[in-house]
């Protein structure tokens, strides 16, 4: 018999146990500590204990479901209409008896019972209270199609595809950056500037990435003139076990609207690239919306290719 219940604070163990023997993919960190959970789930100023849903047999944990909200226009709150489930986990040993369904039932129950009016499966840009650092990479988008049990679970419970991420990396070892002397002019005139102290635009970014590892890059004019370009880079220490090797993340990318199209895009890439390879830094890694065409084609024309794909779900 399968009891259902909130989180308990005696749970931690069985929980990190579970993440491990489920064979979540390469986007899922391994070989964590308790430490990992605490302080990037249960510490966040948002979790609430009946947004774990624990699934439990004969006393043993065997699966459970994370559910939380996403934040409102300004970055400063919560918005209890948009509910995000972000982890659903089932032992492998029990699967196909229901217990994921019925965690997802639950954990619907619970998202509307704050407000929800919508839910969506998978967290996601914005949309992702949990799983920085721990799942997806450089930031959760979706689950990934490496995580090869998530869509016919989704699929079978009557969830459909409702977005997805392209996730790319770029190898940093025995690979040249590419040769393009249409940026050999700006690269002149362009100096690529780091901050370790950089501010946190909203809460709801600190609340994520403020956790980890992060350095803001940007790229700005030698005669002195604002940058054109950003990134800020995060830290994926907790995947070096899984991945054996130093990978960093890209994150929040951006250039300045009427900068678009003149290269830049391209140019901050591969300044980042010569800058952290001198750090030993073997891969980088950015996430790219489906829909952003000019995004993804300018990473592929600095020597990115695509890894994975997230996708992000809802009910039919």
């Amino acid at each position: 018999m399968t009891e259902f219940r909130a989180f308990h604070n005696t749970d931690p163990p069985q929980l990190l146990k579970l993440w491990h023997a489920a064979g979540l993919g390469r986007g899922a960190a391994e070989c964590l500590s308790i430490d990992a959970f605490e302080v990037l789930i249960f510490s966040q100023p948002y979790f609430d204990p009946n947004g774990l849903i624990v699934a439990v047999e004969n006393n043993e944990v065997v699966g459970f479901l994370l559910a939380g909200f996403g934040p409102n226009s300004e970055g400063s709150a919560l918005d209890y209409s948009q509910g995000v489930i972000c982890a659903v986990i089932v032992h492998p040993n029990v699967r196909r008896q229901g217990i994921g369904r019925e965690l997802v039932l639950r954990g619907e129950e619970y998202l509307n019972s704050k407000g929800a009016t919508q839910i969506t499966a998978g967290p996601s840009g914005l949309l992702s209270p949990y799983l920085s650092g721990l799942y997806g990479g450089t930031r959760p988008s979706g689950f990934l199609v490496s995580d090869e049990f998530a869509a016919p679970f989704f699929e079978s419970i009557d969830y459909q595809p409702a977005g997805s991420t392209r996730i790319y990396q770029r190898d940093l070892l025995g690979q040249k950056s590419p040769i393009k002397f249409h940026l050999v002019n700006l690269r002149r005139k362009m100096q690529l500037t780091i901050f370790d102290d950089f501010q946190a635009p909203n809460w709801w970014w600190l609340t994520r990435f403020g956790r980890l590892e992060t350095l803001h890059f940007e790229l700005v004019p030698k005669s002195g003139e604002a940058a054109v370009a950003s990134a800020t880079v995060v830290g994926l220490d907790l995947y070096i076990p899984k991945w054996e090797e130093r990978v960093i993340g890209l994150t929040d990318v951006f250039v300045n609207e009427e900068d678009r199209g003149k290269g830049y895009g391209q140019s901050l890439l591969l300044e980042i690239a010569r800058r952290l390879q001198d750090e030993l830094i073997t891969k980088l890694e950015l996430h790219i919306e489906e829909s952003n065409v000019v995004a993804w084609h300018v990473a592929e024309a600095v020597g990115y290719r695509q890894v994975d794909t997230g996708i992000v779900y809802q009910r039919v």
